[in-house]
């Protein structure tokens, strides 16, 4: 599920020196060894041999090592991608030019199959333990992981939030295209996650490895009727 960045991203030019955010808040310290392709060599896994790539989403730093999976199928929310090409993409902050030119990934095919408080789902599995679920808000498109195992919920959450603790404070990032989106798409992890023994493993969290070697739950507190009632943009499409 994602590929990280490339340490592309350290040579002049790279990112598009018009964009505010790059030119100011983007930094990147990534070694050729630090990819996801050598990372993967490593635990002897041949990239070769993924055969399904998923992206939460196509920010630069959780598809910049695309280029390592020439023959993987890639899913991505048709959301996503349709809001990430072209210079409309750019603008957004997303870096179309730099995929392979290979790149076509297969749109995500929801269905109305829901998951909890998710209204839609799709199974990549047959065994219907691996499971992506709409979380929009850092991205309109975004996705989210769910791998079943050992009576637990491994929740890859992508940017959905940052932390655990953002998830159980129940706030959105401050950088969301749509703060209601990221609030509502929240308070539905929380009620997932307080209703199923869940580890909660966003991208960004320095803590998130340490839950998974400890197969540590997060257990946020159900919402209440009126937090439901309150919550903005609690029924607003998931897609």
């Amino acid at each position: 599920m994602d590929t990280g960045e490339t340490s592309r991203v350290s040579a002049p030019g790279y990112f598009p020196g018009w964009h505010p955010f790059f030119r100011t808040s983007a930094r990147f310290n990534v070694k050729p060894e630090d990819e996801i392709g050598p990372q993967l060599r490593a635990m002897g896994i041949a990239p070769e041999d993924v055969r399904t790539v998923i992206l939460t989403h196509l920010h630069t730093d959780h598809a910049g090592g695309l280029h390592h999976f020439p023959s993987s199928e890639i899913l991505v929310s048709g959301r996503e991608h349709r809001g990430a090409r072209g210079f409309a993409g750019k603008v957004k902050g997303y870096l179309p030019h730099r995929w392979p030119d290979w790149f076509a990934p297969t749109e995500i095919a929801f269905a109305s199959r829901a998951l909890g408080p998710f209204a839609e789902s799709y199974s990549v599995t047959m065994a219907g333990d691996v499971i992506i679920v709409p979380t929009p808000g850092h991205t309109r498109g975004h996705v989210s992981v769910i791998v079943q195992m050992d009576n637990l919920s491994y929740f890859l959450a992508g940017d959905a939030a940052y932390s655990e603790a953002q998830l159980l404070e129940k706030r959105s990032d401050g950088v969301s295209p749509s703060a209601r989106a990221s609030v509502a798409t929240i308070h539905r992890i929380s009620q997932y996650a307080a209703s199923t023994p869940c580890v909660f493993l966003p991208t960004h969290d320095p803590e998130a490895a340490e839950r998974l070697l400890r197969r540590q739950i997060t257990t946020p507190a159900a919402p209440s009727a009126v937090e439901i009632l309150d919550a903005p943009g609690l029924n607003i499409p998931a897609i």
